[in-house]
């Protein structure tokens, strides 16, 4: 995976608004909707997809820029570094504790803060990071310490729509609170988001502990999530289903013409390709529609009388 600042074209010191605006930028130019005969362009579309998921979340770029994982998101090494990481990334010391010296004093890899909150950070603050174990690490994980409430785990329903397009989703915490959550453009469903800050509180003072969402599909008028695909019952006259026909059918994009071939029996389903939800390898899946024979609802003379015509003559 190359540097996701090469991918999406941005300065190191990029704001998030130019992160977004090239990430759309590069996820309109490449998306495999418009580059079927493309394999180069779904490879371009998965790594920039891949760099956005780097670089559009600030603790994973903050993360990226610090040298602690590298441009998949994965972990690098660290060693014991000690206190004196000079240069970019720093050293990393004590079981994952990102500390370096600035030119003012020493600082740590927390987000700014002079050495007293370093030791503090170590010896006291894992109230604040998770754990009760001074060393356990910046990353906290779900363990409480003496001093932190409890990680929560909350299914947020989320519309199909806002799968590919992005926007906030309204989540109601086990705690009673209620957050506008942000959720970037093609999310796969099943993706959980940290929430800093937002988990159980025991007792009055208690620092609380983080809450982590995951994205679930919500509940739709039409369509219904198998994975990344998307199921339709369609209803088809059987005139149609017997001659054939275009129908319209709606999608997660807009609405389309899907065509019935003659004879459809509904044994089989129809798929439109890529209009499904987003897939962890940065494409969609599909939907799958199934036609459903309906007869009319009062009754047809005359098809009745062709059916007992051709059950007397044993078809």
């Amino acid at each position: 995976m190359r540097d996701p600042y090469d991918v999406l074209g941005v300065a190191r010191t990029a704001s998030e608004d130019e992160v977004k605006k090239a990430f759309r930028r590069l996820a309109k130019q490449y998306h495999p909707d418009h580059n079927k005969d493309n394999p180069k362009a779904t490879q371009a579309f998965a790594e920039a997809n891949q760099a956005y998921e780097i670089l559009g979340d600030k603790a994973k770029r903050g993360q990226f820029d610090r040298g602690e994982i590298d441009a998949e998101g994965k972990p690098r090494a660290a060693g014991f570094g000690g206190f004196g990481g000079g240069g970019r990334r720093g050293g990393a010391g004590f079981d994952g504790f990102d500390v370096h010296m600035g030119p003012g004093g020493a600082r740590g890899g927390f987000g700014g803060g002079g050495f007293d909150d370093i030791l503090e950070q170590m010896l006291g603050g894992a109230r604040r990071r998770g754990g009760g174990d001074p060393f356990a690490g910046a990353g906290g994980g779900t363990r409480a310490g003496h001093g932190r409430g409890e990680d929560i785990h909350h299914d947020a329903p989320t519309p199909l729509e806002t799968f590919i397009a992005g926007g906030k989703v309204r989540v109601e915490l086990p705690t009673g609170k209620t957050l506008d959550v942000s959720i970037d453009p093609m999310t796969p469903p099943g993706e959980k988001k940290r929430l800093k800050g937002q988990g159980a509180s025991e007792h009055p003072g208690q620092a609380p502990g983080d809450a982590w969402v995951t994205f679930v599909p919500a509940a739709h008028p039409t369509l219904r999530p198998d994975g990344s695909d998307l199921r339709l019952d369609l209803p088809v006259s059987l005139d149609d289903a017997v001659l054939g026909a275009k129908s319209r059918v709606t999608t997660l994009d807009g609405s389309g013409d899907v065509t019935i071939p003659a004879g459809t029996t509904g044994a089989k389903p129809l798929r439109l390709r890529g209009k499904g939800l987003p897939n962890k390898s940065g494409g969609r899946g599909d939907l799958l529609i199934y036609p459903r024979i309906t007869l009319p609802e009062d009754g047809d003379p005359e098809l009745e009388a062709l059916l007992r015509k051709r059950r007397a003559a044993g078809r």
